[in-house]
């Protein structure tokens, strides 16, 4: 049975898709793609604005007490994409990068650490002098910042919130460069350092957007669609104008959506394979994307730090921005850590019981859009490729030895190069083992950030959205998430994506 509802009957609930016997036919002035970062900002804003809105989420709605009740194992089967095993295929001397995203009403904002910076102002200054995005100012910006920022309680970080592993790594870089860390700011709540935002937090005190943005929009009359995968958006005869959206609802059941005007945002892997295969691929759709590939450093030192004794990300340095690395604080519930200790048998039981000896820093890379988006006919997931670009595979080394030194000048035993089959290091073995020879394809990297395969601009032939967001060639298709960002950051992207949806909203009328 084919179930029509009206805007009225369906207006600001959560209808979980894989629990509906019949097909669904639902109209609406609105239809958004996806209910991370970027589609719950829209939601909010244009349901505040009077539209009636419908969110399609592909995942599951798990409520925010339901995932902090998890343990990180079920977090990981329910609430990310691939249960956190999505790759990139390299090229050429590129390491296999492990891009970890949501598929939950509430995308990726479910699985971050709740890190918030705003755009750095090189790179708005890039935009404007390489891109030609003039209205890319930190003024023109900042009422978008300050909304998405007050909707999710975004503040600074207390220094007695980190742990003593993220102390004694501060400690080491004021002996080896003179700098102190600075605070992180994150989207939180009344935090108490369980450090598993990542996993779900116990006490809903990380406020990411399942908790902050999507409660207003239902209130202001939304509807979110949960289990609901959207094969293609419907076009009329020239293809200019979207007329519905279409798909599956849970595995059996079949869904469309009419409405006058579309707001993509499926993240930036996904992005490109749903409008190419709605017949709206464009010369730069799915190319371009960067990734801010990670390093995760680890050092053990003689006596316990407790990395997990604070929040998971607590504070960080800017000192290396200029040369295209950001460290940042981390630390994630000591079973994750344990599994990728190095050793086996009684060797690794041996580490594992020193994890409290363990401490993290996180090396963050402004990369060059060395990312492509491939579909694959009648597959579900994209094939995703990537190639680091030649400035930061010449960094790795360098970064390496430096956040090493950096431990080592903090008192630290041992250092774990993240690189494929190499053993812990003493100052002197890492003096003496040859990184600078080390390929960039034995580099375990990391990275949640992907962006830019639907980027802005102010033409399409540099392009896929115009400085609005809205889609080249189309009246009524826009974008609003993270593909738009048109090159890396050097930073967490939170903010940023969500300023850039508040925009992009803004602009819909």
């Amino acid at each position: 049975m084919n179930a029509v509802h009206t805007k009225s009957s369906i207006a600001g609930t959560i209808i979980r898709g894989a629990d509906r016997h019949g097909d669904l036919t639902l109209s609406a002035d609105v239809v958004i793609i996806g209910t991370g970062a970027g589609g719950a900002i829209a939601a909010r804003v244009l349901a505040e604005r009077g539209l009636s809105v419908i969110a399609l989420e592909e995942g599951p709605h798990i409520t925010a007490k339901e995932h902090g009740a998890m343990r990180p194992t079920q977090s990981l089967r329910n609430v990310w994409r691939d249960g956190g095993m999505t790759f990139t295929a390299p090229i050429g001397d590129s390491p296999v990068v492990n891009v970890t995203m949501g598929k939950v009403v509430g995308g990726s904002s479910m699985v971050t650490g709740g890190v918030c910076f705003r755009t750095p102002p090189e790179v708005l200054h890039r935009w404007r002098s390489e891109r030609g995005l003039a209205m890319f100012t930190e003024r023109e910006l900042d009422p978008h910042y300050a909304a998405v920022e007050r909707w999710t309680n975004v503040s600074e970080v207390p220094t007695h919130m980190r742990s003593t592993a993220v102390t004694r790594f501060g400690e080491g870089l004021e002996r080896r460069h003179s700098v102190s860390l600075q605070p992180l700011h994150r989207n939180t709540r009344d935090c108490v350092g369980e450090g598993r935002c990542n996993f779900g937090c116990p006490h809903q005190n990380k406020l990411s957007v399942d908790l902050s943005v999507i409660p207003p929009a239902l209130k202001s009359g939304a509807t979110v669609v949960a289990d609901a995968h959207v094969e293609r958006i419907v076009m009329n005869g020239n293809g200019t104008r979207a007329t519905s959206v279409v798909g599956r609802l849970g595995t059996r059941h079949r869904f469309t959506v009419h409405a006058p005007r579309v707001v993509v945002a499926a993240g930036a892997w996904h992005d490109p394979v749903l409008l190419s295969r709605s017949g709206l691929a464009t010369r730069h759709l799915g190319r371009h994307m960067t990734l801010h590939p990670s390093l995760r450093m680890m050092a053990r030192f003689k006596d316990p730090v407790r990395g997990w004794d604070g929040a998971l990300q607590s504070a960080y340095t800017p000192h290396f921005m200029g040369e295209g690395l950001t460290l940042v604080s981390l630390f994630i519930p000591p079973g994750p850590i344990a599994s990728v200790l190095p050793g086996f048998g009684p060797d690794f039981m041996r580490r594992a019981g020193e994890l409290q000896n363990i401490a993290i820093m996180g090396c963050l890379f402004h990369d060059e859009g060395g990312g492509r988006v491939w579909s694959v006919p009648g597959a579900r997931e994209p094939i995703v490729t990537y190639q680091m670009d030649k400035g930061t595979r010449s960094r790795l080394a360098a970064t390496v030895r430096k956040v090493a030194d950096i431990f080592f000048a903090a008192g630290a035993v041992e250092a774990f190069a993240p690189i494929l089959q190499a053993a812990p290091m003493t100052p002197d073995a890492l003096h003496a083992f040859n990184l600078e020879k080390i390929p960039a394809r034995r580099y375990e990297a990391s990275s949640q950030h992907p962006l830019g395969t639907c980027r802005m601009g102010n033409t399409p032939a540099e392009s896929v959205v115009d400085p609005n967001g809205r889609l080249w060639g189309t009246d009524n298709v826009w974008v609003a998430d993270g593909s738009i960002v048109p090159t890396s950051l050097g930073v967490n992207p939170q903010v940023t994506v969500m300023a850039m949806a508040h925009r992009v909203a803004s602009h819909i009328r």
